[in-house]
């Protein structure tokens, strides 16, 4: 099965063939893991319709993701899962860490501008 383009109907095929993780024992625990994109959308959402920025958690959930998967796949699965409306505010936490992908086919990365508020906040960290 090829994971080309990311789609509803291989999400769950992609994330268990990029997932690393040699102290997970059940599935239960690789759901507990992947859980993690949930809680950055809803940090995210927070932070779009409350403008509460919660950066280093929304950090340490990116960090724990990548360790986890890799930081292309990371970037793929979050940049699927994530509302267009959240892209700026994404991208710019994968800039600040490093794992910003060259490209992904399936968004316009250099496209999506980088969030200021965010940018300023990091430099703060």
């Amino acid at each position: 099965m090829g994971f080309n383009r990311l789609s509803e109907e291989n999400f769950i095929m992609y994330a268990m063939k990029m997932y690393e993780n040699a102290q997970c024992k059940t599935i239960d625990e690789f759901y507990e893991d992947l859980d993690r994109i949930k809680y950055v959308k809803r940090l995210l959402y927070k932070y779009i319709n409350r403008g509460v920025l919660r950066e280093r958690l929304i950090m340490n959930h990116i960090i724990i993701l990548t360790n986890l998967f890799g930081a292309l796949a990371t970037s793929k699965m979050l940049f699927f899962k994530l509302d267009e409306n959240m892209f700026p505010a994404l991208k710019t936490f994968l800039l600040y860490l490093n794992y910003l992908p060259e490209e992904i086919e399936e968004v316009p990365i250099k496209l999506i501008e980088t969030d200021v508020y965010i940018t300023k906040a990091l430099r703060e960290v």
